[in-house]
């Protein structure tokens, strides 16, 4: 059992940075691979980001490939989503999402699957 809540969202001009934090409850954190998704309106919810429950792995998402970076601390609960270089398109609702068991990479990148998810954090840039 998992209760995850974002928070570090907010409003960035273009090219601007922003941290998005992840912070779960639960026994078992580092038993769970953890993923980014957004969904700006009127869109489907898409892939960012995803780390496996070590953190040895992470994959992303071509639109954020190079300009941000998923990480965790299993000490403290927490994933983070650095973003970077931001542009108008990376606005929508930013959801974490967490997932058990042993993962493939191409499962960790679907939206559905994952066992839990937070509630959202805005995220607007402007131009």
């Amino acid at each position: 059992q998992v209760q995850l809540v974002e928070s570090g969202g907010g409003l960035v001009q273009a090219g601007g940075s922003l941290r998005l934090s992840c912070a779960a409850s639960g026994r078992t954190f580092s038993r769970y691979a953890m993923g980014w998704f957004r969904q700006a309106p009127g869109k489907e919810r898409e892939f960012v980001a995803a780390i496996t429950g070590s953190g040895i792995s992470t994959y992303y998402a071509d639109s954020v490939k190079g300009r941000s970076t998923i990480s965790r601390d299993n000490a403290r609960n927490t994933v983070y989503l650095q973003m970077n270089s931001l542009k108008p398109e990376d606005t929508a609702v930013y959801y974490c999402a967490a997932r058990s068991g042993i993962n493939y990479s191409s499962q960790l990148q679907a939206p559905f699957g994952y066992d839990y998810w937070g509630q959202g954090t805005q995220v607007t840039v402007s131009s």
